[in-house]
């Protein structure tokens, strides 16, 4: 059994590398404390952690599975109240989970996606001469690149026209990844949300398209027992989230990761390198998503010598895990040359994100486009003067300031 206390994890996430070690130090699987005074184990081993994600005696469904919350000891400003209080493909488990990731599957096939490379590479090219118009000035990649593409990609799939609702799921975005937010604030960017898909819903059943909501909305009134209303805002909801901020995330990263390591962006400018292995490297070294909560034990798991009760929360620690000197040697080194890239930032398991091709493919557009339009990119800041987003989920910069080099 664990002896010392649990670590209380820093909310404002200044660097969550060095705090991912200090967590290994404690072991492979550790309690910590998150904002609320919510204790979860931590597992950072990567072989413990898929063994984990597999195991079907780990729920996300708090509703079932998680005392704490089912008794009501969690508030309800709790800042992560939005990851644990929804009814999606995140929470949900064992026949309800398969269901739901069934009918969303679907618009994921990698002949679907690839079906996207000509409108991906419009996009792209559009914003890159976006980024051309301002000149030889300062430009934030971030909100003129890294994020407006991922956004644009996944709004046009759900079926929001162009232009519509995209600053309003920003500042939704940017609250529920924030583990800072001021009490009740995550539960009301929630409600912001899930009326934008509201009124999404309603316009697509007065003139439904080719898009993924009209695609749920048919198999909703076909047969209403497979999709619930609550059901398919959250997961429409969840689509939009999960699909254009961890992308950005992994632009962003794979950006400055090259710009600070011109080594390394020799090596595929030569192409003794491709771009694959760019993203691959940038995944596991700077993960898009360093942690999701929770997850809870249905029954007692005993890993090691440690055993997790049932009903205890976990905390899967994918960023920690990725640098984990037993799993890469020289695991905190961004190296495009190593031979094993092997990462978890996708996941583990039956919750393996669904949009990770969509999410490779946008990068493998990107990030080649970029740096052959831009070829004397740089930095405008020394990296160290580069903000971390104040959260230990969602991994990446509050802006990134580059000099485009025209």
């Amino acid at each position: 059994m664990q002896t010392s206390e649990p670590y209380v994890l820093d909310p404002d996430a200044t660097d969550i590398h060095a705090e991912g070690a200090r967590i290994r130090e404690r072991g492979p699987l550790t309690e910590v404390v998150l904002p609320g005074e919510v204790v979860a184990w931590s597992i950072s081993d990567p072989a413990m952690l898929r063994q984990v994600l597999t195991d079907p005696r780990v729920s996300k469904d708090p509703n079932q599975h998680w005392p704490a919350w089912i008794n009501g000891e969690v508030s309800a400003d709790w800042p992560l109240m939005a990851w644990v209080a929804r009814q999606d493909m995140l929470t949900a488990y064992g026949p309800d989970h398969r269901r739901l990731r069934s009918l969303v599957s679907k618009a994921f096939t990698a002949r679907r996606v690839e079906a996207l490379r000509p409108w991906i590479e419009r996009i792209v090219g559009e914003l890159l001469d976006e980024l051309a118009a301002d000149g030889a000035g300062v430009v934030d990649l971030r909100h003129r690149f890294a994020y407006p593409l991922p956004i644009e990609v996944i709004c046009q799939l759900v079926g929001f026209s162009e232009g519509d609702a995209r600053a309003e799921l920003r500042r939704f975005t940017d609250v529920i990844i924030s583990t800072t937010s001021e009490p009740g604030a995550a539960a009301a960017a929630a409600d912001v949300g899930r009326n934008l898909f509201v009124e999404l819903i309603a316009a697509k059943r007065r003139d439904p398209g080719d898009d993924l909501t009209s695609a749920l909305l048919t198999i909703r009134d076909e047969n209403d027992s497979r999709l619930s209303g609550e059901e398919l805002i959250s997961t429409l909801l969840l689509l939009v989230g999960a699909g254009h901020d961890t992308t950005a995330n992994l632009l962003d990263h794979a950006v400055v990761a090259l710009l600070t390591h011109p080594d390394q962006l020799a090596l595929v400018r030569s192409g003794q390198c491709g771009w694959g292995d760019v993203i691959e490297e940038a995944l596991r070294w700077q993960p898009p998503i360093s942690v999701i909560p929770l997850r809870y034990a249905v029954d007692d798991i005993a890993l090691g010598e440690v055993t997790i009760r049932a009903g205890e929360a976990i905390l899967p620690a994918f960023g920690s895990a990725n640098r984990c000197p037993r799993s890469h040697r020289d695991a905190d080194r961004f190296d495009i040359t190593r031979g094993d890239k092997e990462h978890l930032s996708f996941g583990h398991g039956t919750h393996f994100c669904l949009g990770s091709s969509l999410a490779r493919l946008e990068a493998a557009l990107a990030l080649p486009a970029l740096f052959a339009r831009y070829p004397d990119l740089a930095l405008a800041v020394r990296p160290d003067e580069l903000r971390p987003n104040p959260s230990f989920i969602a991994n990446g910069h509050r802006e990134l300031p580059v000099h485009l080099g025209l």
